[in-house]
């Protein structure tokens, strides 16, 4: 099984992480908004420019996220056509190259910058959506649980805690866990480059120690402080920034 998360554009790596997979997961976060590395690139690089996307990731990172949003207001202002269309329209480009480079069988859910209203134009036979679902894959029970919590940062698919809780609850007991966020974990949350904490789920730590998977597969936490710790007897993996390394994690059993 190889797993992947945080994709952000790279649909262009996809086909080589799945060479010797028996099947494939993705965690979510295929859209790629903003390139923290290529200004660039992304949606509001091919919009604005390198120079504009610098001074949202600026004000982003020092957590002035009133002044960031003010920032992308002013931009979107010098766009001819409605915002919305234009954001879409440059979403479902993104969004037919990633599904399109998918191989079958391909298990896929949600991450917070993700539009989960537009997936079903794009999947297809092999390609199975997954949120507060469960599959059987060689013998092993694998649950899934999509997109991210509330934060100031706004994303597009940002739920309440309730609603993430319910889902985590559907899911039940199962062999793997696959999040797009982590566990609340101090570690496993706090990203050393943002130098900030994400949020994590108290309910899926909470589920670890109800239930005892044997491992939970998550992403989110681009540079995370630790990427793999032990809770009990459950495995907790950040299964890497895809866009940045365009390899996947590898789970054998």
């Amino acid at each position: 099984m190889h797993v992947v998360s945080d994709v952000h554009g790279r649909s262009d790596a996809i086909p080589g992480a799945a060479v010797g997979a028996d099947a494939f997961i993705c965690l979510g976060d295929l859209i790629l908004f903003i390139d923290y590395r290529d200004h660039s690139r992304g949606i509001m690089g091919d919009l604005f420019g390198a120079e504009a996307v610098r001074r949202m990731i600026e004000l982003r990172t020092e957590q002035r996220f009133d002044e960031a949003r003010e920032w992308s207001r002013k931009l979107w202002a010098s766009v001819d056509g409605n915002r919305s269309a234009v954001v879409e329209a440059a979403i479902r480009r993104q969004y037919a190259a990633m599904f399109a480079a998918f191989p079958t069988p391909t298990y896929l859910t949600y991450g917070n910058v993700d539009l989960p209203e537009l997936y079903p134009d794009f999947l297809r036979d092999g390609v199975t959506l997954l949120d507060g679902q469960t599959v059987e894959i060689g013998g092993l029970t694998f649950g899934f649980v999509g997109g991210g919590l509330r934060t100031p940062m706004n994303t597009p698919f940002e739920i309440d805690d309730d609603a993430y809780a319910a889902k985590v609850a559907a899911v039940g007991a199962v062999d793997v866990l696959c999040c797009h966020i982590p566990p609340h974990v101090p570690e496993l949350v706090y990203d050393t480059v943002a130098e900030r904490f994400e949020r994590g789920s108290k309910a899926v730590l909470e589920a670890i120690h109800a239930t005892r998977p044997r491992y939970v597969l998550f992403g989110h936490v681009h540079q995370p402080l630790v990427a793999e710790l032990e809770i009990g007897t459950t495995r907790c993996v950040n299964v890497g920034h895809f866009n940045a390394r365009g390899t996947p994690y590898v789970l054998e059993w």
